[in-house]
């Protein structure tokens, strides 16, 4: 063999193929490096598609076919890479130029299929759709009179168009709120209930997009009449009431969509808005809103306040007259209520009293007069810091969720958390603050598009923090501008500029420079953004925070940016075209860095200069590395989000470290790490050792989020030291490690014992999850969550045997108690399982609450029958469970045997689709007085796969299918 590579020399004289050839034959290694780096990528990409998909089902959406089809051609590549895997260590030395061209096209394949695998619109559709949405609503307090006119109108056919108009913060929203549970509770005149949120700055296509969503269909894309059109034919077809709220100004209805609500036709649409104008030009029948009377206005402000506060009689004169000055406003009321809640000393509320008489005395007109009362309630924060808090929210677009997370960390970049040691005592400070404006009424809790925590302002809230900011804020957020405001408007006495949203702005005009010197923060947040000239920064000297975020069309950034020399934060993240990032070396002030989803594609020039340095993310498809000696000279960073390998001891050596999500290319090095930190672990962590660098890692600040995560993945698991895992280790992911058989015989585990999430996937080696034939092992003695991907020879979770003493557990739970933690339990692509619990098991799983099993081609049971089970009485296992879905399980004939029923006391979901061969269902519903079965108080939905299978499916109770059936959705 030795004469076989001069040879290949020679060879390569000749060119062509020949050349193709040798160059496969010789990197076949590199390339099946680079193939199972991009599997292990498509496969985490395709795990996080499943919990996205898992999640859409549970909220009654139907999964896309394309979708589905990119599922099924990620399982094929898994298929042929085992077939590559085999091929590869059995090759011979004349077939290696083969396969290695083999590769090649696979590593192709992969790509393309990694590329279609972003689904930017979703994985799912909507499913049937909702009749409406209950909406929360406060204790409405008067308005009687003004809710049966409303009623009546709807009621009626004398009346198409209803407008409710009066000042804001009247009470409009929430008395609407109130008529649109009504209709969905007592009114069975129409179909659908559409709530609409219209806002100051109209747009046509949002509206339209808004009420389609509203009925679970989709409009095209871009042709606003062909939109108008195609919502006019959905509307025409149904019976509705369409509530829009908040309108500003005339439109037309037909030119959105909207058919005329011609009577006896069951159409009705209904406005608010703060103009009578605006109302009476669009043909309302106008119903107005009146303030509350004197006796209503103290309902409402004892109610907010606490009805202790009139027990003594001189202060009961003075919260009257309090509740007076509020002007019957419910907004007034409830806001200066929040303010003086708790507040016991006579003192205190008289000179409220006073403050409140002379600010309504000192100005005139509605809204300023407004504005005025509720300006009350923001001097009362008293702490200058926290009152800026509180005007940095109308930075946000109207009627925008704020992510508490986000604003938090935004006002930390402003340094309105300064004075602080730790950043979880900003966040702490911050979710303080926060409670604070809830409590006070200032900030309403919301739910963010993601599911996430957040708060949203009143407009009128925002309306009267921009009245106090005045010029210093210029606030056009999601206003639809099609370009920058002109030089003119950029004032020299502005102090933020938030242009966030604004998605037309593709350019800045090249010689704008705006002379504002102390202007401290830029948002131009999502706008469209293309370039920046090098004018645009060269007034702005006193700048702080400059936020560009998700601008995705931006190459390169301005040299002028170099000179900001009062930055405090630069925030790039998302800005996915980016490249180049000018000289930081004068940035001296710079704490943060964000460069999260860029293409960057070498390390900023004076990184190593940023000594204030305290956040710094990074992802970049072209940086795989960190230069060595930086992290030493950025030694104060309280965050370190990176998708990158890191050397293990230049990482412990951040002593400030709280935060952090990094990359260790072996466990060598995140021994290093262990080392270095001598026993100083993060509050936070997300750490994955192995020789490729994952790019979907958690970059979230959230604690909820982040927790204490390890990743091993691609390494020898048998080698690895005992003591490199962390204390207090909260979730475990092994990944691709061929030598895992079981948690039994790893002595690397032993010490995880308060695990609380593990996931597996990818293991070539594992039989079984525990084997007590050897230990049970007490890491997951307080597992909660447990994951199994990807397992091509697993044949069982636990191998039921005698359990031994071992350096894993002295102590070895008997099989009942190894999962008595286990809340949840996820499984798909393991093809050998056959039984998923051996029925030893089921004591220990009084806490089980949800069970996923997906495309798992041999399993035939879930709860492996009881061999001495002669059929004698019933036995009710598994009393919490929550949620049961099963996905393509062909030969799968029982989930339990005859004996065995579950409770269904708690069940929310139920998915069976593709398991042809299940004829029972083993689930106990509770019985009503009469001893007939009643649907689970908890139920929301019963998803199958085809009526002819649900029509021959057997029940142990006789009514059960009648019972259950208004709860179906059929998945074809």
């Amino acid at each position: 063999m030795e004469v076989i590579g001069p040879i290949f020399e020679v060879i390569k004289c000749f060119g062509g193929p020949t050349c193709t050839y040798i160059d496969h034959h010789r990197k076949l290694e590199e390339r099946m490096n680079n193939l199972r780096r991009k599997v292990n990528d498509l496969s985490d990409r395709k795990e996080d598609l499943v919990l996205k998909k898992e999640a859409e089902l549970r909220h009654g959406k139907v999964v896309k076919k394309e979708v589905e089809y990119w599922l099924e051609a990620v399982e094929k590549v898994n298929t042929d890479m085992e077939k590559i895997e085999m091929k590869f260590h059995a090759v011979s030395y004349f077939l290696r130029g083969h396969l290695g061209k083999f590769v090649c096209r696979m590593i192709e394949k992969v790509e393309e299929i990694h590329q279609k695998g972003s689904f930017p619109d979703g994985v799912a559709i909507d499913g049937p759709p909702a009749t409406g949405v209950m909406l929360p609503t406060p204790n409405l307090e008067g308005e009687i009179d003004v809710k049966e006119q409303i009623w009546e109108c709807l009621m009626g056919d004398e009346v198409g168009m209803i407008g409710v108009c009066g000042m804001g913060g009247i009470g409009k929203t929430t008395i609407m709120k109130h008529i649109n549970n009504r209709l969905l509770k007592e009114s069975e005149k129409f179909d659908k209930v559409i709530w609409v949120t219209v806002s100051k700055e109209l747009n046509i296509f949002r509206l339209q997009k808004d009420i389609a969503d509203s009925l679970k269909r989709s409009l095209p894309e871009n042709d606003e009449l062909q939109r108008a059109s195609a919502l006019k034919d959905i509307l025409e077809g149904t019976r509705y009431v369409l509530i829009l709220d908040d309108v500003w100004k005339r439109f037309s209805l037909l030119e959105v969509g909207i058919p005329e609500p011609t009577l006896g036709m069951g159409r009705k649409v209904v406005l608010t808005s703060r103009s009578i104008e605006v109302c009476q030009s669009m043909d309302c029948k106008v119903i107005k809103v009146q303030p509350l009377s004197k006796a209503e206005s103290m309902n409402l402000f004892l109610d907010h306040v606490g009805h202790n506060v009139v027990q003594d009689q001189n202060l009961k004169d003075i919260v009257n007259k309090i509740a007076e000055q509020c002007g019957g406003l419910p907004l007034s009321i409830v806001t200066i209520a929040g303010t003086m809640k708790g507040v016991n000393d006579f003192c205190e509320w008289r000179n409220a009293l006073t403050e409140l008489e002379e600010r309504v005395k000192s100005v005139r007109g509605s809204d300023v007069e407004i504005f005025e009362r509720l300006r009350f309630s923001y001097d009362h924060l008293k702490n200058p810091k926290i009152q800026s808090c509180f005007l940095y929210c109308s930075l946000y677009p109207e009627d925008f969720v704020i992510e508490k997370i986000a604003l938090i960390e935004n006002w930390i970049d402003e340094g309105l958390l300064d004075g602080l040691r730790t950043r979880q005592e900003m966040h702490d400070r911050g979710h303080s603050i926060l409670n604070r404006f809830e409590n006070n009424c200032l900030l309403e809790r919301a739910t963010t598009w993601n599911d996430k925590e957040g708060v949203k302002m009143h407009d009128v809230l925002r309306d009267m923090a921009l009245y106090i900011k005045g010029h210093q804020f210029m606030v056009k957020a999601n206003v639809r501008l099609e370009e920058l405001p002109s030089e003119q408007e950029w004032t020299a006495s502005v102090e933020k500029v938030s242009l966030m949203q604004n998605s037309k702005v593709i350019e800045i005009p090249p010689h704008i420079s705006p002379e504002c010197h102390y202007l401290s923060t830029l948002i131009l947040q999502k706008c469209g953004l293309e370039r920046i000239p090098e004018s645009f920064f060269k007034h702005m000297p006193g700048l702080k925070v400059l936020n560009l975020s998700s601008n995705s069309a931006i190459v390169d950034l301005p040299n002028s940016i170099s000179n900001l020399k009062n930055l405090n934060a630069l925030i790039l993240a998302s800005c996915c075209r980016l490249t180049y990032v000018p000289s930081l070396a004068k940035l001296r002030a710079l704490r943060k860095l964000d460069l999260y989803c860029t293409k960057v594609a070498e390390f900023p020039h004076g990184i190593e200069m940023l000594q204030n340095l305290r956040y710094f993310r990074l992802e970049s498809e072209h940086l795989k590395k960190l230069p060595i000696g930086i992290l030493v000279k950025i030694s104060h960073l309280q965050c370190l989000l990176v998708a990158l390998h890191l050397r293990g001891e230049e990482v412990g050596k951040l002593r400030k470290l709280e935060y952090v999500t990094c990359s260790f290319c072996d466990m060598q090095e995140f021994k290093k790490y262990a080392e270095s930190a001598q026993g100083k672990w993060p509050t936070s962590f997300n750490f994955q050792v192995g020789p490729y660098v994952n790019f979907y890692a958690g970059f979230s600040l959230d604690l909820k989020e982040i927790k204490k995560r390890v990743v091993l993945s691609n390494l020898t698991i048998e080698k690895c030291d005992d003591g490199v895992l962390p204390n207090g280790l909260h979730t475990l992911c092994i990944k691709w490690c061929d030598d895992f058989k079981c948690f039994s015989n790893i002595s690397l585990f032993g010490k995880a014992t308060d695990l609380k999430i593990c996931q597996i996937s990818g293991c070539k080696g594992m039989e079984c999850v525990v084997d007590l034939s050897l230990s049970s092992c007490n890491a997951l003695h307080n597992i909660e969550e447990l994951g199994l991907f990807f397992l091509q020879n697993l044949c069982e979770v636990v191998r039921v045997g005698v359990a031994v003493e071992n350096e894993c557990t002295s102590h070895a739970p008997t099989p009942p108690a190894i999962f008595s933690s286990l809340k949840q339990f996820h499984m798909s692509f393991c093809s050998r399982v056959k039984k998923l619990f051996p029925v030893e098991l089921l004591q220990g799983l009084q806490n089980l609450e949800t069970i996923t099993v997906y495309i798992c081609e041999e399993m035939e049971e879930i709860i492996a029958s009881e061999e001495n089970h002669k059929g004698e009485g019933t036995t009710f296992i598994l009393p919490k469970l929550k949620e049961l879905q099963l996905y393509s399980l062909p030969k799968l004939k029982s989930i339990c045997s005859s004996g065995l029923v579950i409770p269904a006391d708690s069940l929310q979901y139920l998915y069976i689709v593709r398991c042809p061969e299940v004829r029972r269902i083993p689930l106990s519903l509770p019985l009503v007085e009469n001893g007939q079965p009643s649907p689970p108080p908890s139920l929301k939905e019963i998803t199958v796969g085809r009526r002819e299978w649900w029509e021959l499916v057997e029940w142990d109770q006789p009514d059960a299918k009648d019972v259950l059936s208004p709860f179906i959705r059929y998945y074809w």
